[in-house]
């Protein structure tokens, strides 16, 4: 499809002017458009890569979510904190644990109490500190 019309553009890829003949002309040559497709498909290519590894990532969070009953490993990477820190936690009582041989099996409604006693815990020692202040 050739015309007589001419239509200054500035090519998408390699920003120079050019004259183009028809007015869909995105790129000043052959070159330029193969590039800017090499370009495309790259970016197309880590996109998807980048999906995945989100998907990766994720996907071992929500299944931890459906389990009753989680191991110190599975708490661990829920909570984001070490095993000792999640150990100390069992020895001082915050969480309660079962064991099946030597295996230790956490409840998943213990890592939700956790949350509660912890928000109700911060409130009485704050009454309880606000008492004293007054005591003084």
């Amino acid at each position: 499809m050739s015309s007589n019309i001419q239509v200054q553009r500035v090519c998408e890829h390699c920003h120079k002017a050019f004259v183009a003949r028809t007015t869909r002309t995105r790129y000043c040559s052959h070159a330029c458009n193969s590039r800017a497709y090499k370009v495309k498909i790259r970016d197309l290519k880590i996109e998807v890569s980048n999906d995945e590894s989100l998907q990766t990532i994720i996907q071992p969070v929500e299944f931890l979510k459906a389990k009753p009953y989680l191991s110190v490993n599975d708490t661990c990477s829920i909570l984001g904190i070490s095993k000792r820190t999640l150990y100390r936690m069992l020895e001082r009582g915050d969480i309660s644990a079962g064991k099946a041989g030597r295996r230790t099996l956490i409840q998943r409604t213990e890592l939700d109490k956790l949350f509660t006693q912890t928000n109700n815990g911060n409130q009485s020692q704050i009454e309880t500190e606000a008492y004293f202040r007054k005591q003084a």
